[in-house]
């Protein structure tokens, strides 16, 4: 079995239960922060779906510094804008993943800024720690922001307590 064939069923499910929380984002309380050093919800939201177009970065360069990068934050407009522009990059990464052969996985990665390194090693490091569990982080923390605003919070890895998945 290939690693994409070991990965891409895991891929699915976590792009799933983002999608799922980012639909649940409330609109009307742009400005919540749970917490004076917590991110407000309308960089929070925004940044998780970033974070499915860092992955396509990951599978297809050798390396990214963010000095060198023209990424720009994406503004929060609506929950749908969000999910629109998070299945325009899951779908994108999805597609890099099915046809990164086995080799790549092995090769080094760089993240940096200003060629100070942030993280070094194999790609599937970097895919697994830069990517996907950055991610889900963030969609935990998203989790919370929905708990302290009086909005469901969807189940993930099993039931919630406003989500009980027909337990």
């Amino acid at each position: 079995m290939s690693v994409k064939e070991l990965l891409l069923p895991e891929f699915d499910e976590e792009m799933k239960k983002t999608r799922t929380t980012l639909e649940r984002v409330p609109s009307d309380n742009k400005d919540f922060v749970p917490h004076p050093k917590s991110m407000p919800l309308h960089k929070l939201a925004p940044h998780v779906v970033q974070l499915a177009g860092f992955g396509l970065t990951v599978l297809t360069t050798p390396e990214f510094d963010f000095a060198k990068s023209s990424i720009k934050p994406l503004p929060f407009e609506s929950p749908a804008q969000l999910v629109k522009a998070f299945d325009e990059g899951a779908a994108k990464v999805r597609a890099a993943l099915q046809s990164t052969p086995d080799e790549a996985w092995t090769q080094p990665w760089k993240l940096s800024f200003q060629g100070k390194a942030i993280f070094e090693g194999p790609r599937f490091l970097a895919y697994r720690q830069m990517f996907l569990n950055h991610l889900v982080h963030h969609r935990a923390q998203l989790g919370i922001y929905l708990r302290l605003t009086g909005k469901p919070v969807p189940a993930t890895y099993g039931p919630s307590a406003d989500d009980t998945m027909g337990f």
